[in-house]
């Protein structure tokens, strides 16, 4: 019977190989739908560089050219001086990092609270949290656009970044990894007189560095590229983030052309480019470490 099977196997493989024909072609369509599904999400990229880098005739040329004959660029120069992009720069970045960081310390404090404090109708206070998540956030619009001018934080950094520097998602998420933590380090530290916050960032903290690095990318992401919030509170060319400088410079189409236009894209899609590319292996550890827990 030994005999037979290994007979039966040597049939089906690919000749000196030792791989079975089956295993081949289903790996062979696996990569096949992986490079066109890669190709279908790089294309709209591909277009948006070397539209940035053509010249107007190029790009109203038809049919479409892919690669420009002459890089233009100047194409980025003029579309940097289309608008102050110098000051949106300075504007995302005070904005992003600071909403980051204070989103990513409350709901550190937050998932640390509902995991490892007890204290009454904990679980009861975490669904109502939780079902924070299905209010639309059109409909805080109003109500803080209010607050913040009551305040007199319309146009200012706080009044862009503090009416979201909570994160339910954040809260949850983090309350999971530390969820699926040894309970024994915890007490070990209790016995030997750790507080909550001591608990907090020398044991849970480190544990769930790679979730936390995962959250602040996506975080990250998010409040970059944030445009109707930035967009309603701020009133100034002073005070505009990239997603609406760049609107700016899409109004002005008109008057600059569409390889402008790329090009003005590309100054905000690049640094989360940059940011993706150097936070990737955290991003791998953090999905690889929720799945083994979930």
């Amino acid at each position: 019977m030994a005999q037979a099977n290994t007979i039966k196997n040597i049939a089906i493989a690919s000749p000196g190989t030792g791989v079975p024909i089956r295993d081949r072609v289903r790996s062979g369509v696996t990569h096949a739908i992986l490079i066109l599904t890669s190709l279908a999400i790089g294309m709209p990229f591909i277009w948006m560089v070397t539209t940035a880098l053509k010249s107007r005739t190029e790009v109203y040329k038809f049919p479409p050219v892919w690669i420009p004959q002459t890089l233009e660029w100047q194409n980025f120069v003029t579309a940097w001086e289309a608008a102050p992009f110098a000051q949106f720069y300075v504007n995302s970045i005070i904005t992003t990092v600071l909403g980051v960081v204070l989103e990513v310390i409350i709901a550190l404090l937050s998932a640390y609270a509902f995991a490892r404090i007890e204290f009454p109708k904990r679980d009861l206070i975490f669904m109502v949290v939780l079902a924070g998540m299905m209010i639309p956030g059109e409909l805080t619009l109003i109500p803080n656009y209010v607050t913040l001018s009551r305040l007199g934080w319309i146009n200012t950094y706080q009044g862009i970044v503090i009416p979201h520097v909570s994160s339910v998602f954040g809260a949850f998420l983090l309350r999971q990894a530390i969820l699926g933590m040894e309970k024994e380090i915890f007490e070990a530290a209790e016995v030997d007189g750790a507080g909550h916050l001591r608990m907090l960032f020398m044991i849970a903290f480190p544990m769930a560095r790679p979730v936390v690095a995962t959250l602040t990318l996506f975080l990250f992401i998010a409040k970059w590229n944030a445009y109707l919030w930035p967009l309603i509170v701020t009133n100034s060319e002073n005070m505009r983030t990239l997603p609406v400088g760049l609107a700016m410079v899409r109004e002005a189409e008109y008057q600059i052309g569409p390889e402008h236009l790329m090009a003005a894209s590309l100054f905000v899609l690049l640094p989360v480019l940059i940011v993706f590319v150097l936070a990737q292996k955290q991003l791998i550890e953090g999905i690889a470490s929720g799945a083994v827990k979930g």
